[in-house]
């Protein structure tokens, strides 16, 4: 077995897919989302990307039933959770009126988490994953997609909000050394 074959070498190598979950009603309404289910939960079938070692999923309602809905035995990571809206959870973007969030990373004016908060927090897990030469799989939300995206490519915290990220949109990213690689963002599920 070679070097990037072998799990136990820190230079294993590791594949990770991102998959945005399925549309909810907060997300065609631009509204910050709660725990909301996904709008049409039997409009997504069973989607093979591959072989894997392990199926992740974040812990909202949306992120599980695309998972099922998949067919994938995907257990809840917390760390896969969406971005923390606080205050503004349901609310309609047109009904806010600090928009420092957009522009500040560090800012969370709705009592929930920054940007940076979920950067740092999705820069953990991926550093978890470093090396291992598994094979992971994801439902989760744009945030935590976006947030891989900005690590990976170690772009400004800045550039967060400027990575468009649709439902059911595929984000691949691979890791043999030190650093991760975005191998690709923005594909449709083929469904």
């Amino acid at each position: 077995m070679s070097t990037l074959e072998d799990p136990a070498h820190p230079n294993a190598s590791t594949r990770v897919v991102l998959v945005s979950h399925a549309a909810t009603r907060a997300t065609r309404a631009a509204a910050f989302p709660g725990d909301e289910p996904v709008e049409r939960p039997d409009d997504i079938v069973p989607v093979e990307f591959g072989r894997f070692t392990r199926f992740h999923t974040g812990p909202e309602s949306r992120c599980r039933q695309t998972a099922a809905a998949f067919g994938w035995p995907a257990t809840v990571d917390d760390a896969l959770a969406d971005l923390d809206f606080g205050d503004w959870r349901g609310r309609a973007l047109d009904e806010v009126t600090d928009f420092s969030w957009l522009a500040d990373p560090d800012a969370a004016p709705h009592g929930g988490e920054s940007v940076r908060d979920v950067l740092d927090r999705v820069g953990e897990w991926l550093k978890g994953l470093r090396g291992t030469g598994e094979r992971v799989a994801a439902v989760t939300h744009p945030a935590v997609v976006r947030a891989a995206v900005v690590h990976v490519l170690n772009a400004p915290a800045q550039s967060f909000w400027r990575i468009d990220v649709t439902p059911l949109s595929v984000t691949r990213l691979s890791n043999s050394g030190p650093n991760w690689t975005l191998r690709e963002t923005g594909h449709a599920v083929n469904q």
